[in-house]
């Protein structure tokens, strides 16, 4: 669902990843998931264990105060819950 920057996460977009990942899996072959859109701290422990790797978050770091903070509690959260 193309959208716009500063769109919401669509959470049934979470089984197109399982499904996308298992598909990957199957292949064999060494292929990245990235998912772009509405990626923020609170979801995306949810979009890594759906089986994205690569995560494009536009609005929820350039609209944070903090950028470096922003990033880092990302990445915190993906290493917690994954």
């Amino acid at each position: 669902n193309p959208g716009f920057g500063g769109q919401s996460f669509i959470p049934e977009a979470l089984n197109k990843l399982m499904l996308a990942r298992e598909i990957i899996r199957q292949s064999g072959k060494t292929i990245r998931l990235q998912v772009d859109g509405g990626v923020k701290i609170d979801n995306i422990h949810q979009i890594a264990q759906a089986g994205a790797d690569t995560f494009v978050a536009g609005s929820a770091i350039f609209n944070a105060d903090n950028y470096k903070n922003t990033i880092a509690a990302m990445r915190q959260s993906i290493k917690q819950f994954c």
